[in-house]
């Protein structure tokens, strides 16, 4: 992509923006190359308590300024963590960009953590946790990252546990801030009609003034992967599975085939492997996919599916059978062909989305020092050849490569 700019500022923090003159509306936001990952075991649950403390208080915003601040001008203001990101972003019309540009900045950078928001909020994320409990879809999906990820930190739960989110102080906040937040390691990402020059100017304003904070962002390499069949029992009434392992990471030359490999199998196409296998052939299930998560140093790859208890074994079966087909049958001519097209034509779907672009924008800038053009993936894709994804096939969806963690109705 060389129609966007960047602008690095002496303290190291970098603006990236691109101008769509067809838009009113103005996506921005703050990236930080920080997650859950980065916590030490007695931190666990942290970044995401800050990324909800952010909005609670700063060195001259009350709570109420902050939220009211956008939703006035018919804004949005939000943010989310993840293993290794946690970002705070905003939506509104074009004209109104400064105001969130500043708001964005105080609420990163001179947030205050007050006590009294300490408690409230503890109360609220507890009650998150217990929401996520309440749907098994989604707990099973943090509790896989600890069948493969043991005790590792890509391991733990991104909202903590009740011990250490029922225990964090104010001190804790800015320790953790301390610690891992780096200027060079940062970046305000934004898409809008407006041109360079005035993301550039409102740069120097507001982000200039700030001090340097320079420095290597190490983070402890996962290793020791043991494959692990886990069977638990739940006050449930569908049973729901996932089937997955170690895959590649984000500057692995393998990841691109990989994902198209994963979205072949169980992407967000009606015309999937296991939509067509498993659902269309033998209504079995109402949901089943495939995702890929790539991280700095390894990834992770899974397939989920909710079915009845006594379909658990069947289902199991034919999606072994698909993934054993992956292994040893190379894709013909046509196929091979279809799924490159069907995956270019998703990629440049979501690249439609200014709000996702903003974010891509910054992600990859951080990840891999530079953006990704959608033609620079297409030339990737259009390489691929069947014997490649056989050979990713049997790389990482070979039987000992894959654990399994079960919830079953009591």
């Amino acid at each position: 992509m060389s129609d966007y700019d960047l602008y690095e500022l002496p303290n190291g923090i970098r603006v990236l923006h691109k101008q769509v003159l067809h838009t009113k509306i103005a996506h921005c936001g703050f990236l930080l190359d920080i997650g859950s990952r980065d916590e030490k075991p007695e931190q666990q649950g942290l970044a995401h308590f800050w990324e909800h403390m952010a909005f609670k208080g700063t060195e001259k915003r009350k709570s109420f300024h902050i939220l009211n601040r956008l939703e006035t001008v018919g804004g949005e203001l939000n943010a989310y963590t993840t293993k290794e990101k946690i970002c705070f972003y905003a939506s509104l019309l074009s004209t109104h960009f400064e105001r969130a540009f500043e708001l964005l900045t105080d609420l990163t950078f001179h947030s205050v953590f007050p006590e009294k928001e300490i408690e409230k909020e503890r109360g609220v994320i507890l009650e998150e946790m217990a929401m996520y409990h309440d749907a098994p879809e989604d707990a099973i999906i943090d509790d896989f990252d600890a069948v493969v990820f043991g005790n590792h930190s890509l391991g733990h739960n991104i909202l903590g546990t009740k011990e250490s989110v029922s225990g964090f102080q104010q001190g804790d906040f800015r320790e953790f801030l301390g610690q891992n937040v780096r200027t060079n390691r940062l970046i305000f990402s934004s898409v809008s009609n407006l041109p360079f020059k005035e993301v550039k100017r409102l740069a120097d304003k507001y982000l200039a003034p700030l001090q340097a904070q320079l420095g290597t962002h190490a983070r402890t390499p996962f290793g020791h992967y043991q494959r692990i069949d886990r069977v638990e029992r739940k006050p449930i009434t569908q049973a729901h599975c996932l089937i997955g392992g170690p895959a590649y990471a984000i500057e692995d030359e393998r990841r691109i085939p990989f994902f198209m490999l994963s979205n072949l199998l169980g992407g967000p196409g009606m015309n999937s492997r296991l939509n067509l296998a498993v659902r269309e052939k033998y209504g079995l299930v109402y949901t089943i996919d495939s995702t890929y998560s790539p991280y700095t140093d390894t990834g992770l790859f899974g397939i989920y599916f909710g079915t009845e208890k006594k379909q658990v074994d069947r289902t199991i079966s034919l999606v072994q059978k698909e993934l054993k087909k992956l292994r040893t049958t190379p894709l013909g001519g046509l196929q091979l062909h279809t799924s490159k097209e069907q995956l270019m034509g998703q990629l440049a779907m979501a690249e439609e989305s200014n709000g996702g672009l903003m974010q891509l924008l910054g992600k990859s800038t951080l990840d891999l020092g530079r953006v990704e053009s959608l033609n620079e993936i297409f030339e990737r894709v259009k390489r691929i050849t069947s014997t490649e994804l056989q050979e990713l096939a049997n790389d990482i969806l070979r039987e000992d490569n894959l654990s399994m963690l079960q919830y079953l109705p009591e």
